[in-house]
């Protein structure tokens, strides 16, 4: 028996398959604990969603003198429209005292500040936030909340500012692990039931995929805390769907070719040592391409983003583990019964030349030249939909699908005090040269005033007030022109950020990114297809069709967001993660198909062997993309633009991949350009039959079956 054999006899031996359902019974165990306290360990403050070597970034480390860098300033803002009473005043005064006593303020709190009008004060709360992040916001906000409750009738109250949004985000994430594990789980188990037309089989895909998420994330656990792996909502979000989604994905390819095998052999544990040696290769190329996809994530400047890269990675090494060690053992040690009532019995006839997939590829094989161009015009017509996509980042306001607090308090501010009040511009610079940087700021065209400037340890603590809202692109031109302008005072070595300033660097971090992964995404893919298929014509069309894939897909989201959800703008990071997750994960299917096509082409030519690998895969690769795509619309349950935007995108663009790029046209590329497909290797010289011979010759399809 060759390595690969001795490899795949590992979870699915007449022994040994109880020894890797013990090992695995072990890991969970193990694993309970630390994935349970995985939320506890995510960093949701600021600095760890912000670019490592930005000028924001610089300012909040060094404002760490004057104030603890985990403060968070809220912004409480009452409003009568009718005008401000004596007792108001009194009330929101009483207020003010009983807020500077509450747990994590510990600095004075400022106002309460009139407006002109006389309609509105504002009260600022700094709050120290600690190593609690959003978790203390929350609580805090929470206490805030039931101090003002006690306020004249009529007097109306809000929190807003970078303490409103963080309680708001606070809010929308709360619970956002169960919610997303519950969600995931009930679309893997429908589709599952759809496509196994088994009330059985779906649970072992399920109890695998379950199991793989809780040891990732006991994985992901202990490398934030003993790593310095940088953990926040998002990534641990992405992190259970890409899991559940993908592992799901992976299950279905091998549960499909131990179908097949279990027609070929008597023996349950010999067709699964087949079945492994035939879609482990496939199902482990797919995985190390998605893994390397992800960590090209390293290479972003944005923190956010690089964390993501590894713990995605972890996700998808663990899910591939439990897909070929788990899932074999459970299958066997259940036999054939859990098939039922669609069992595969030895002997037994498949009918995968009547399956929709194979009747699919006869009719590619009449014209597939004008099929893979007619499909390529329409997809680069949807592509132009791309140019409608604004990402240049979210207001405060377009951030929420619906209409949270913050927004609301941040209206009332906009209509009754300047428009950047409650978050300022911050400069910080060298004591000395103070007056100097105050002076240049103050002459800073977009701001509408400057504060006295404090001094401590050396350095310049000033806080200038925006003329425009804080989240507009006015107030971020307003950034360029203060930093110019203090950047020029000699020796000062000053240095401008605040809201607006993370903003700003956000949006430029993310275009950063953009040109810097995705050609190295492109070209780690392109290699590790070359090297699977032996072939440089292949990998380019290949990676060419994911390319279009995600233009079409972004193109027709892009349409989506604006004229059916009305989403005002895209999130910086929308186009880069959906590019990686597409081109990863469509390359999964690409993999599974070309393999097969591959291996049926060595036997009977490429255009023969084209028709086989669509009838054999056709069906499986279309039930894993509804598993992918409906996990990942899953993110659009949740109340946050910037998830929804990346959910439905995913989605769409998987299903896009599935059901017209892998399965149409790929198939239509295969069958026009044939043996030369696989130039430069040997097999390109091996020549094709004629097409009136090509017939796909029986396979079993999970369509079919």
């Amino acid at each position: 028996m060759s390595g690969i054999g001795r490899l795949a006899a590992l979870p699915c031996g007449k022994v040994s398959k109880w020894i890797v359902l013990v090992l695995w019974i072990a890991a969970i165990a193990m694993s309970f604990g630390p994935a349970g306290k995985l939320t506890g360990a995510q960093d949701n403050d600021a600095v760890s969603w912000l670019p490592g070597n930005a000028e924001s970034t610089e300012v909040l480390q060094a404002t760490a003198r004057f104030s603890s860098p985990d403060e968070i300033p809220a912004v409480l803002v009452y409003e009568r429209s009718s005008g401000l009473t004596p007792a108001d005043q009194q009330a929101v005064a009483a207020d003010v005292t009983a807020y500077g006593e509450l747990e994590g303020v510990d600095r004075e709190v400022v106002g309460p500040i009139p407006s002109e009008d006389g309609q509105a004060l504002q009260v600022i709360v700094p709050i120290n936030a600690g190593s609690g992040g959003w978790e203390v916001i929350g609580e805090r906000a929470a206490d805030l909340r039931q101090i003002a409750a006690d306020r004249p009738d009529g007097l109306s109250f809000h929190i807003t500012g970078p303490g409103g949004t963080a309680a708001d985000s606070q809010e929308a994430f709360e619970g956002i692990d169960g919610k997303l594990l519950y969600s995931a789980g009930a679309v893997v188990i429908v589709i599952l039931l759809l496509t196994y037309r088994s009330p059985v089989l779906w649970l072992l895909p399920l109890l695998s995929a379950g199991t793989a998420l809780f040891a990732a994330q006991a994985v992901v656990y202990l490398l934030a805390t003993r790593a310095d792996l940088t953990v926040n909502a998002q990534s641990a979000g992405i992190l259970t769907v890409l899991v559940f989604g993908a592992g799901t994905d992976y299950a279905l390819l091998l549960v499909a070719r131990y179908r097949e095998e279990l027609r070929r052999h008597q023996d349950r544990h010999e067709a699964m040592v087949f079945a492994l040696q035939r879609s482990g290769p496939a199902i482990v190329a797919s995985g190390s391409t998605v893994v390397a996809g992800m960590l090209c994530l390293l290479l972003a400047s944005m923190n956010s983003t690089s964390g993501l890269g590894p713990v995605a990675a972890v996700g998808i090494v663990i899910a591939l583990l439990a897909m070929l060690t788990l899932l074999p053992a459970l299958l066997v040690i259940c036999g054939r019964w859990v098939f039922w009532p669609l069992r595969p019995t030895y002997g037994s006839d498949d009918h995968t030349e009547t399956s929709v997939w194979g009747r699919i590829g006869r009719r590619i094989s009449v014209r597939p030249r004008l099929t893979w161009i007619t499909t390529t015009v329409l997809l680069a017509a949807a592509a132009l939909g791309m140019l409608s996509l604004n990402p240049d980042g979210l207001s405060n306001e377009e951030s929420f699908t619906g209409t949270p607090d913050s927004v609301i308090g941040e209206r009332i501010v906009a209509a009754h005090f300047p428009a950047g009040a409650g978050n300022p511009l911050v400069v910080v610079s060298n004591a000395d040269q103070a007056a100097a940087v105050s002076a240049a700021l103050k002459t800073t065209p977009g701001v509408a005033a400057v504060a006295e400037p404090q001094a401590a340890a050396g350095l310049a603590y000033i806080e200038g007030t925006l003329q425009d809202p804080a989240d507009s692109q006015a107030a971020k031109d307003t950034v360029d022109r203060a930093r110019a302008a203090v950047h020029a005072v000699p020796d000062a070595d000053a240095l401008v950020g605040g809201g607006t300033a993370i903003l700003l660097d956000t949006q430029r971090a993310a275009a950063h990114d953009n040109k810097v992964i995705i050609p190295v995404v492109l070209a780690v893919v392109l290699l590790i297809l070359a090297l699977l298929l032996r072939s440089l014509l292949a990998p380019v069309l290949l990676v060419a069709t994911v390319v279009l894939s995600f233009g079409a897909a972004l193109g027709i989201s892009s349409l989506v967001f604006h004229h059916v959800l009305g989403f005002e703008g895209a999130d910086t990071s929308l186009p880069l993660f959906v590019f990686v997750f597409l081109v990863a994960l469509g390359i999964d299917y690409n993999i599974f198909l070309m393999t097969r096509v591959h291996e049926e082409a060595k036997q009977h030519g490429t255009r023969r062997g084209a028709l086989i690998g669509v009838a054999a895969t056709g069906g499986v690769i279309t039930s894993a993309g509804l598993v992918l795509a409906g996990t990942f619309a899953v993110l659009a349950t949740l109340p946050l633009v910037a998830f929804a935007e990346i959910g439905i995108a995913v989605a769409l663009g998987v299903l896009l991949d599935t059901i017209v790029v892998r399965s149409v046209l790929v198939t239509a590329l295969n069958l026009d350009i044939g043996r030369h497909l696989w130039w430069p290797s040997k097999l390109a010289q091996q020549r094709d039959p004629e097409p009136e011979t090509v017939r796909p010759e029986p396979e079993t399809t999970l369509a079919s079956s």
